[in-house]
């Protein structure tokens, strides 16, 4: 799957993607042996920067800061929920830039245990999070776990960048939403309704087709593409 030059595919220990929007640039690098995907939003007017999750291997996800900023600057780092592949290098990440660490609420306290840094910003449905110029709206997602957020950023409606799209969404889902289905619920009936429902109305009654969608693992995908399917997941159960 590709778009303007962008396939979202990268390996873990490998290059990064680079995507180039009107107001944004948009990083995406896999860690560790899970194929987890980290993510680096970068406001292209003034430099400031969002890391999205810290899975593990600092090393690599510090040299992702510098690609954006070869000063490290480094903004604010959001977790997309508790689970510990997704917070592993959080702390030292955390300490060599400064940034702060952000988290839906719900999670806040197993984030900050498990990453062994506080959480500085918790995170609540509706949020609008500044980075620079580059304004992201948090959508809580819960069902794979309480807090569980994702991040959407919009593109300006005068967009005219190669490639890019009016009012189209990015959209940074964690392990709430995938190329196939939901995140896992662990079979529980009560958690996989009450995130589907979050998916629904939240995300899918909310943004149109084109929005593209970056999971915490594996490929990219859009809403377009996975719209048909919400039923099939629905008569599943998963």
């Amino acid at each position: 799957m590709s778009d303007g030059g962008w396939d979202g595919r990268v390996v873990p220990g490998g290059a990064s993607a680079v995507r180039v929007l009107d107001d944004a640039e948009i990083r995406k690098a896999s860690v560790g042996p899970m194929d987890n995907d980290a993510y680096l939003v970068t406001c292209r007017r003034s430099g400031a920067q969002l890391l999205v999750d810290a899975p593990t291997d600092p090393d690599r996800l510090l040299a992702l800061v510098r690609e954006g900023s070869p000063s490290a600057r480094l903004d604010v780092v959001v977790v997309t929920h508790q689970h510990g592949d997704h917070l592993g290098a959080v702390a030292s990440v955390v300490a060599v830039t400064g940034a702060r660490l952000a988290a839906g609420a719900p999670d806040a306290d197993a984030v900050s245990r498990l990453g062994g840094h506080p959480v500085d910003t918790r995170l609540q449905h509706g949020d609008r999070l500044a980075v620079g110029h580059l304004v992201l709206d948090v959508v809580a997602l819960r069902g794979h776990t309480p807090g569980s957020v994702a991040l959407a950023l919009t593109e300006p409606d005068d967009a005219s960048a190669p490639g890019a799209v009016p009012g189209r969404v990015h959209l940074f889902t964690g392990d709430s939403l995938f190329p196939g289905g939901v995140g896992s619920t662990q079979g529980d009936p009560q958690r996989f309704a009450q995130l589907l429902g979050d998916v629904t109305s939240r995300v899918f009654e909310r943004y149109r087709d084109d929005t593209w969608v970056y999971p915490g693992h594996g490929d990219d995908t859009t809403l377009g593409e996975q719209r048909p399917s919400l039923p099939a997941w629905a008569a599943r159960g998963w």
